[in-house]
């Protein structure tokens, strides 16, 4: 008797949709357990989903650009037929089975496992060895993102090249992604949603640069890029402790105020959109230990790394738009279900009147722009601007021993 098992869309405690990137494997083809059979692509990470058991795929669901959910079925197995795959071993592979396999084990890079025929496929079409191109997945195996990644870097000199950077034709319609697509859906439902409202202060990071000039080096060689986004969380983490109303959730009926402090950071991926991964219990985190997982996160995220645990969760998001020399941006979109989300401008010098035991002179600081963008239901003005405070307070006054 046949028995049949089924590949299900892996659960999502934040009702996330997904989208089939492409499939591994065609009906009829044989499977092992754990082997890649298909991608899901989400607004936040892509998502590779493993054969459940060895056999045959002989139905599928859920076809290339098709949206799912989570637990959803999106292929099933014949259990029966996995019986045939250990009997091909001893015999001589035929013309017709050694074909899909363009890649021989000799371009397989060490460590980099089994290539999927997704992967075999890309690597034959652009003449590449699996050792050119640097895996990104599971114990380090080479998807098919990674592949095409390789290809789309290894063309930029060539499109920088002012023969060959002219814009798109006049006319032109540019597909959205699915993150693209998330994030649009994501942003305006917020919008329609929440009333947003911003109040706008001003922070001298005199303190904090000097602080960040004598611990880089330390921080770099323990491995860790001490950047000022590091700071501004770490203030945020002392301010959502104090004014736990900002690090909450609002519902109809009441506000959930949460007990971590789990905070998002905005992270641009060029044309693609924006991701959030999160910095889980931030509150248990000293600086070091903030720039550490900050410093992986970032550079996961524009890897295509993440994983599903890296983007869940969040409590309170940071978006620093002052790295793309922003001043000023208002009202950033709130990340819903949070309450609150944090803008970060530009550091520039500026004069300014600075006072010192009581006397006024005019001196020069590097100053920032910090904005809290709130959603109203849940919160007032005075709440607002107590909790940004705060967080300018924290910064203003930075302690040499907050290492």
């Amino acid at each position: 008797m046949t028995r049949l098992a089924d590949v299900l869309a892996p659960p999502n405690d934040e009702g996330t949709r997904a989208t089939v990137l492409r499939w591994c494997k065609q009906v009829g083809d044989a499977v092992v357990k754990d082997e890649p059979l298909v991608e899901l692509e989400t607004d936040k990470v892509t998502v590779e989903i493993a054969a459940p058991a060895s056999g045959t795929l002989v139905e599928v669901l859920k076809e290339a650009n098709d949206e799912v959910k989570p637990d959803e079925v999106l292929a099933r197995l014949s259990l029966a037929a996995a019986a045939a795959a250990p009997r091909d071993a001893g015999h001589p592979a035929s013309p017709e089975r050694e074909a899909p396999a363009a890649v021989s084990a000799d371009s397989e890079a060490p460590g980099q496992g089994q290539l999927s025929p997704a992967v075999r496929r890309l690597l034959k079409e652009h003449a590449l060895s699996a050792a050119d191109v640097r895996g990104t997945g599971h114990e380090g195996r080479i998807t098919a993102q990674d592949v095409e990644r390789h290809v789309a870097a290894a063309r930029v000199p060539a499109a920088q090249a002012p023969a060959a950077a002219a814009p798109p034709a006049i006319g032109t319609r540019l597909p959205h992604t699915a993150i693209r697509r998330r994030v649009a859906e994501h942003m305006a439902r917020s919008l329609l949603e929440a009333p947003h409202v911003t109040t706008l202060f001003e922070a001298d990071l005199t303190r904090v640069l000097a602080h960040r000039a004598r611990h880089a080096a330390d921080y770099h060689s323990r491995g860790a890029r001490l950047t000022l986004t590091a700071y501004f969380i770490s203030a945020c983490v002392q301010a959502l402790r104090v004014h736990r109303e900002v690090n909450a959730t609002f519902h109809a009926d009441a506000l959930e105020l949460h007990g971590n402090v789990n905070i998002g950071v905005g992270t641009a991926l060029g044309n693609e959109g924006l991701i959030v991964p999160v910095i889980h219990r931030a509150q248990d985190l000293s600086l070091f230990e903030v720039a550490q997982r900050l410093d992986r996160l970032v550079q996961a995220a524009r890897a295509g790394k993440l994983a599903p645990e890296d983007v869940r969760g969040g409590t309170f998001t940071l978006s620093n738009h002052g790295v793309g020399g922003s001043l000023l941006a208002t009202p950033i979109v709130i990340n819903q279900p949070q309450v609150a989300i944090l803008g970060v401008g530009k550091v520039e010098r500026r004069v300014c009147v600075v006072q010192a035991d009581g006397v006024e002179s005019i001196g020069v600081r590097s100053m920032c722009y910090l904005t809290l963008t709130i959603d109203h239901r849940a919160l007032d003005a005075f709440q607002a601007n107590a909790f940004l405070n705060l967080v300018v307070s924290t910064l203003e006054h930075w302690r040499e021993d907050e290492a």
